[in-house]
C-alpha cells in the first residue's frame, strides 16, 4: 500500500505541475444553486452520486451504505461509495480530467476531505462553488462558534467550499489489564522515556498514512519552538531549523520502537489489532470515540480504555467537497445536507455504528434531537468532552506533505 500511496502522491504533485498555468477558474457554468433547495432536490432525484471516500473501514463502509439507502429512499438518489486508500487519488482524477479538459460531466461528484488535499483543489480552482456548504439547509445546526475548525481547514479558510462532517482529535488508547494508568506518558517527552522503558511495546503507522502522518505532527508541534511558524506555509530556509527536534527524537526513538524501527505499522486498523493481540501497548487514532467502537465491534478487548496529554492533542474537523466538474452536483448537494442532520449525526456518532463526534451545536437542535444526543452511550473507553483536553491547532497543510517527504527520504524502503 505504502508505493501505491506514496506513487499518487508524486502523480499528483506532478499533475499541479502541469496545470500550474490553468487560470484556477473552470471557466463553467455553477448549475445547482444550494440557495433554491426546491430545485436542487428536484434536480437531485434520479441522479447517481460517485462519493470518494476512504474505504478501510468496515464500520465506516457499513454507515456510508445505510446513509445511502437512506438517500434512495427519501431523494430518490442512488449513492456509490468510491473505496480509496488515499484521498490523494480522487484528488488526482479530477487534476488529470481538468488537464484533458473535461470540465463537465466529471467522474468525482463527492470527496471525504481536508487538509492538503483540500488546499491543492482550492489552490487549483477544482472546486464546486462559491460558498455553497453555507447555503444547505441544516448549515444552521453546525457548531462555528465553539467548533471553529467548522469553518478553518488545516489554517484554511474554507470559504463554504466544503461542508463540515465530523470532528476529529487525536487520543490513544492502552489497555488497562497490561498497562498501569500511572504509567502512562503525559507528553511526547514523556512518551519517548515511556517507550525507552518498554522497548518494542509502541510503533505508529508509516507516513503517508494519514494517522502515521499526524502522529509527525503532533509530536512537531509539541517540540517545535516557535507554533506561530506552522500556521505558515513551509519556508524552506528554515525547514531544517524548524524539524531538527522532531527528527532528533525519532532517531533516538525508533530504535526502541515494535520491531527496532525497521517496520511499521501499514495504518490504524493495522495497529488496532497488534494492540488485540498484545503486540502493542499504546496506540492511537484520530477519534475519541474509537476505543469504545472496537471494543463493540468486538476488535478490541473491554479493558481497553483511552488517553491524552493533558496540555493538548491535535483536533480538526473533516468536510466533504464537491469538485467543479462533478456530474451530480445537485446530488451531491442534497447528500452532503442530509450527512449533516441531527438524525445522520447522531447515528454517525454512536460507536456501535461509528463514533465519530457530531460538528452540530446541541443547544440549535430540536428537544427530541437534543435529547438523543444526550441519550447516546458513548461507550466505557470515550473520554468526555471535560476530559480530552485542549485542541491543538494543525499546522499549514504544506507541513505534513513536506515532513512526509523528509520522513521518507530518512527512514523509508532500503534505507
Amino acid at each position: 500500500m505504502r508505493s501505491m500511496v506514496i506513487s499518487t502522491r508524486k502523480m499528483l504533485a506532478v499533475l499541479m505541475l502541469t496545470l500550474s498555468a490553468i487560470p484556477a477558474t473552470s471557466g463553467v457554468a455553477r448549475a445547482a444553486d444550494a440557495s433554491r433547495w426546491q430545485q436542487v432536490l428536484d434536480e437531485a432525484r434520479g441522479e447517481t452520486v460517485y462519493f470518494n471516500a476512504w474505504g478501510g473501514s468496515p464500520a465506516i463502509n457499513a454507515y456510508i451504505q445505510w446513509a445511502g439507502d437512506e438517500a434512495k429512499t427519501r431523494f430518490g438518489l442512488s449513492i456509490v461509495q468510491v473505496k480509496l486508500e488515499d484521498t490523494a487519488v480522487a484528488v488526482s482524477t479530477v487534476l488529470a480530467e481538468k488537464a484533458a479538459g473535461r470540465n463537465e460531466g466529471g467522474s468525482v461528484d463527492l470527496i471525504w476531505i481536508n487538509g492538503e488535499n483540500f488546499a491543492a483543489m482550492k489552490d487549483q480552482g477544482l472546486l464546486f462553488g462559491p460558498d455553497w456548504a453555507t447555503k444547505l439547509p441544516n448549515w444552521r445546526l453546525v457548531d462555528t462558534a465553539a467548533m471553529p475548525t467548522t469553518v478553518t481547514d488545516f489554517t484554511l479558510a474554507t470559504e463554504g467550499l466544503e461542508s463540515p462532517w465530523g470532528a476529529a482529535k487525536l487520543v490513544f488508547f492502552h489497555d488497562e489489564a497490561r498497562t498501569a494508568k500511572d504509567s502512562l506518558p503525559d507528553s511526547a517527552k514523556d512518551l519517548l522515556s515511556w517507550v525507552k522503558t518498554h522497548p518494542g511495546r509502541f510503533s505508529y503507522p508509516q507516513p503517508p498514512d494519514f494517522t502515521g502522518s499526524s502522529f509527525l505532527k503532533q509530536l512537531l508541534v509539541e517540540l517545535t519552538g516557535d507554533r506561530e511558524r506552522l500556521a505558515r506555509p513551509v519556508d524552506e530556509s528554515h525547514f531544517a531549523e524548524d524539524t531538527a527536534p522532531l527528527f532528533a527524537y525519532l532517531d533516538e526513538m525508533h530504535p526502541q520502537l515494535w520491531r527496532r524501527g525497521k517496520a511499521f505499522p501499514r495504518n490504524y486498523p493495522d495497529m488496532k489489532q497488534k494492540l488485540a493481540d498484545g503486540e502493542l501497548d499504546i496506540i492511537f487514532a484520530f477519534n475519541p470515540a474509537e476505543a469504545s467502537a472496537g471494543i463493540a465491534a468486538g476488535e478490541l478487548p473491554d479493558t481497553v480504555r483511552s488517553f491524552v496529554f493533558s496540555k493538548g492533542t491535535l483536533g480538526n474537523s473533516h468536510f466533504l467537497a464537491i469538485p467543479y466538474n462533478a456530474s451530480a452536483k445537485a446530488g451531491a448537494l442534497v447528500f452532503a445536507d442530509f450527512l449533516l442532520s441531527p438524525e445522520a449525526q447522531r447515528r454517525k456518532q454512536d460507536p456501535q455504528v461509528w463514533g465519530d463526534p457530531t460538528v452540530l451545536a446541541l443547544d440549535r437542535l430540536p428537544a427530541a434531537d437534543r435529547q438523543a444526543f444526550q441519550a447516546l452511550d458513548l461507550g466505557v473507553a470515550t473520554l468526555p468532552p471535560d476530559r480530552l483536553g485542549p485542541a491543538l491547532a494543525e499546522p499549514h497543510p504544506s507541513w505534513m506533505t513536506r515532513i512526509e517527504a523528509e520522513w521518507t527520504r530518512r527512514y523509508g524502503a532500503g534505507n
